[in-house]
C-alpha cells in the first residue's frame, strides 16, 4: 500500500508539473511539432487576345516537399499491385523518376537538417507526376500547389506578352501590368500527427488566395501570326538585322498586330538574343525617311502654304551656303512638279524646296502635335523617353532633314500613329493596346481637308508611283509612302551604307479604316523600300479580308502632278 501511495504521489506531481508549471511551453513546443502553415497560391491573371484567346495563361504545378524528421521506411504499392517496404534513398529514386528530378538533390535536402520539419524535393511538376507521386502515399511526403505561367500560342505575340522568370515577371506586359495580372498569395494551416500523417480535418485557412485580373488585349492573335509570317519570311529572304509590322485601327488607334523580327517565344527565351526580347516596334528608334514626307505634305496644307497643285522646279540635287547637299535617290533632269508630284516621287529637293515655307519652329510644334515629342500611350517597357529636339538645337542642314525624315528619330509606333492621324481626318488618338480601356480625347492635328488631301496624294505613290505593281491591291483605293532611310555610324562620322526601308500606308483611301507599317533594318540584298512592298502588300490584302472591308467603288481624285 505504501508503495502504491508513493506511486501515486510521483504521478500526481509529474502530472501537476506538465499540466500547470509547464503547460504553457510544452503547448508552445507541441503547437509548432503538429501545426504546419504552407502558402496557398493566387492564380496569375491570364492575358489574352480580342477575342479571348489565351496568350499568356497560368497552369497547376506541383512543388514536392517532405519532412526530414519523419523519414523513414515506408510501404509503398507497386505497378503490379503489390506492397513492398522501401527505404529512405529507395522513396527518392523512385519520385526522381516519375518527376525527372535528381536524386542526388533530394537527398541532400533531406540529409542536410535531419530534423527540420520541411524541405523541397522537387519544385514545380506536372499534374501527372504530382498524381504518381500522391498515390505512392508516403507519410512524410507532401505537397504544395502553385500556378506555372504558360503561353499556348508560343511566340505569337510573345514581344508583346513577355515571360515570368525565376524572379517574377521580366519583360513586356507580363511586367508593365504586373499589377493587373498577379494574385495575392493566401496561407492555411494544418495539423499531423507524431508519425508525420496529415490529420483529417485539421486544415484551416488562415488568409483566402485571390487570383489575378485578366488582360485583354487589342490585339488579333489570327492577324498577329499571319503578320509575323509574313515579316519574318520577308525579313529572311533579304537578310534583314530585324523587322517591325504595325497594323492599327484608324478610328480608335488600337493595335490590332505588332510583329517583330526576331520573334520571341516566352516558353523559351534563351532561344532569342537579349536584345530582341522586347517589341522593337516600341523601343527601336530609327530615322525613318520619306515616310516623314506625308507628314510634311499635311503641314503645309493646313498652313495654308501649299495645296496638291502648288508648283515647284526640282533638280536632282541641291546645295546651300554653308556647304551643305540633298539629292534625291535617284538621278534626274530638272523636273516641274507639283506637291502631288514630289509625294509621288519621293523627291527630297522637292518637298524641301516647298517645306522651307515653313519656320523650322513651326515644323517642330506640328511634329509634336503628331505625337513625336512623347512616348505612345502604350507606355510600353523600353520605349525612349526623349523625343525631338527643339528646333532651337537644329543647325541649319538638320532643318532641311526633318521634311524627308533625317535627323529626327523616332518608332515604328510613332510613325504608325501619324497616319493614323491622316487617316481619322487629323485627329490623333493616343496608341491603345489593352481593350475596353477607357476612351481617350483625340488631338487636332491638322484639318480635315488637310488630312484628307494628304491621303488623296498618297493614293498617286500606289498608282503611279515605281512600285504600283507590288503596292496595288486590286478592287482597293490604297494611299502609301515608302522610305529608304539612311543608318548612321556608330562612331558619329555620318551615314554608312546600310539602310532601313519602310512602307506606311492607309486603305481603302477613300474611307479609311487601317494603318499598315512595315521596317526592315539593315538588309543585306535589297535596300530599298522595294524590299518592303510586299510585305506591306500581303499585310494589308490580308486585313482588308478578314475584316471584310468592301471593295472601293469611287474613283480616286484626278490630282495634277506635273505642271
Amino acid at each position: 500500500m505504501a508503495l502504491i501511495i508513493a506511486l501515486v504521489g510521483v504521478f500526481v506531481v509529474r502530472l501537476a508539473d506538465i499540466q500547470l508549471v509547464q503547460a504553457a511551453e510544452l503547448n508552445e513546443q507541441s503547437q509548432n511539432k503538429r501545426e504546419i502553415v504552407q502558402t496557398t497560391y493566387g492564380d496569375r491573371g491570364d492575358i489574352t487576345d480580342v477575342d479571348g484567346t489565351v496568350l499568356a495563361g497560368s497552369v497547376t504545378r506541383y512543388n514536392i516537399t517532405a519532412a526530414p524528421a519523419f523519414a523513414t521506411t515506408a510501404k509503398v504499392k507497386g505497378d503490379d499491385g503489390k506492397t513492398t517496404e522501401l527505404t529512405v534513398d529507395q522513396v527518392v529514386e523512385r519520385i526522381a523518376k516519375i518527376t525527372g528530378g535528381d536524386a542526388g538533390t533530394m537527398t541532400k535536402a533531406l540529409t542536410t537538417d535531419p530534423e527540420a520539419n520541411f524541405a523541397y524535393l522537387v519544385k514545380g511538376v506536372d499534374v501527372d507526376a504530382f498524381r504518381e507521386v500522391r498515390e505512392m502515399n508516403v507519410s512524410w511526403v507532401y505537397f504544395q500547389r502553385q500556378a506555372a505561367r504558360t503561353y499556348p500560342n508560343g511566340a505569337v505575340a510573345g514581344n508583346l506578352t513577355g515571360f515570368i522568370g525565376t524572379d517574377g515577371p521580366q519583360a513586356g506586359l507580363e511586367l508593365s501590368q504586373d499589377a493587373c495580372l498577379a494574385g495575392t498569395d493566401g496561407s492555411e494551416t494544418y495539423e499531423r500527427g507524431a508519425d508525420g500523417v496529415q490529420l483529417p480535418g485539421s486544415t484551416v485557412t488562415t488568409k483566402k488566395a485571390v487570383a489575378g485580373g485578366t488582360l485583354r488585349l487589342t490585339v488579333d492573335s489570327d492577324l498577329q501570326y499571319m503578320t509575323q509570317q509574313a515579316l519574318g519570311e520577308q525579313a529572311e529572304a533579304i537578310g534583314a538585322e530585324s523587322a517591325t509590322a504595325v497594323v492599327m485601327k484608324a478610328s480608335d488607334a488600337s493595335l490590332l498586330a505588332v510583329a517583330d523580327y526576331p520573334a520571341v517565344d516566352p516558353n523559351d527565351v534563351n532561344g532569342t538574343a537579349v536584345d530582341d526580347l522586347g517589341s522593337k516596334a516600341f523601343t527601336y528608334s530609327y530615322e525613318p525617311g520619306s515616310t516623314f514626307k506625308a507628314m510634311t505634305a499635311a503641314m503645309l496644307l493646313d498652313s495654308g502654304k501649299a495645296d496638291p497643285a502648288t508648283r515647284a522646279t526640282v533638280p536632282y540635287s541641291r546645295t546651300f551656303p554653308w556647304g551643305g547637299e540633298i539629292h534625291d535617290a535617284t538621278f534626274h533632269p530638272t523636273e516641274n512638279l507639283t506637291l502631288t508630284g514630289i509625294l509621288r516621287d519621293s523627291s527630297n529637293v522637292g518637298i524641301s524646296l516647298l517645306g522651307q515655307s515653313l519656320s523650322a519652329q513651326q515644323r517642330h510644334d506640328y511634329m509634336v502635335k503628331f505625337g513625336l515629342n512623347d512616348p505612345t500611350g502604350v507606355a510600353f517597357l523600353g520605349e525612349p523617353t526623349t523625343g525631338i529636339r527643339p528646333a532651337s538645337q537644329w543647325d541649319q542642314q538638320t532643318s532641311i532633314n526633318t521634311m524627308f525624315g533625317q535627323g529626327v528619330s523616332t518608332t515604328a509606333i510613332h510613325i504608325a500613329s501619324i497616319y493614323q492621324t491622316l487617316a481619322n481626318h487629323g485627329t490623333r488618338l493616343p496608341v491603345n493596346l489593352v481593350a475596353d480601356a477607357p476612351s481617350a480625347e483625340g488631338t487636332s492635328v491638322v484639318s480635315p481637308w488637310a488630312a484628307d488631301t494628304t491621303v488623296n496624294m498618297l493614293e498617286k505613290v500606289v498608282s503611279d508611283g515605281d512600285l504600283k505593281d507590288v503596292l496595288t491591291i486590286p478592287g482597293y483605293r490604297v494611299a502609301a509612302k515608302t522610305g529608304t532611310a539612311e543608318v548612321a555610324r556608330s562612331d558619329g562620322t555620318g551615314y554608312g551604307s546600310d539602310r532601313i526601308v519602310s512602307v506606311a500606308g492607309i486603305a481603302p483611301a477613300e474611307n479609311p479604316q487601317y494603318v499598315v507599317v512595315v521596317t526592315f533594318t539593315k538588309p543585306s540584298t535589297i535596300k530599298t523600300s522595294a524590299a518592303a512592298a510586299p510585305t506591306f502588300n500581303k499585310i494589308m490584302s490580308q486585313v482588308l479580308e478578314m475584316y471584310r472591308v468592301p471593295p472601293s467603288t469611287e474613283p480616286a481624285p484626278s490630282l495634277p502632278e506635273t505642271w
